[in-house]
């Protein structure tokens, strides 16, 4: 049934950002048979990073997972666009890919980009399950504290 997904963000409360614009030379996303390929997104609110520095340095933990959360609902208004708005097309999320800006003795990559993992699996239940990398860097794009990117099956 067309609007499952529309319907349970909806009971969630959130509301889906506009998909940004790509900041360099790529497309945000590409299709390739039944997979879809969302390029790394950032933790934008209103065009802006909303999280910059390194988590476990300027930035808490709790700050870092929030950021991931951000990252994923970019992906999944990413994944809308590229749908035509219809993301009862996704069938699975097959796999996140994490970068976290930090410290090298920080550890907690995981945690972090659990805040990303969360949200699909509240988005699309049981098809939100996935495989998944959680890295850290020494700075990301525009300064931002987290970078996530996703490949789904439609």
């Amino acid at each position: 049934m067309a609007g499952t997904v529309e319907k349970r963000l909806k009971e969630l409360g959130i509301a889906l950002p506009t998909a940004a614009a790509p900041i360099a030379n790529y497309v945000p996303a590409v299709r390739s048979g039944n997979l879809l390929f969302i390029s790394g997104q950032l933790p934008l609110k209103d065009g802006k990073v909303a999280f910059e520095g390194q988590v476990g340095n300027l930035l808490s933990l709790e700050q870092g997972i929030e950021a991931a959360r951000l990252c994923a609902l970019n992906i999944i208004a990413q994944a809308s666009t590229a749908l035509s708005g219809d993301l009862d097309k996704v069938k699975r999320v097959v796999k996140l890919t994490g970068f976290v800006a930090c410290l090298p003795t920080f550890t907690q990559h995981p945690q972090v980009i659990n805040g990303a993992s969360d949200v699909m699996v509240q988005v699309f239940g049981d098809a939100g399950r996935h495989a998944r990398a959680a890295v850290g860097a020494p700075s990301l794009p525009r300064g931002a504290a987290v970078e996530v990117e996703a490949v789904f099956e439609v």
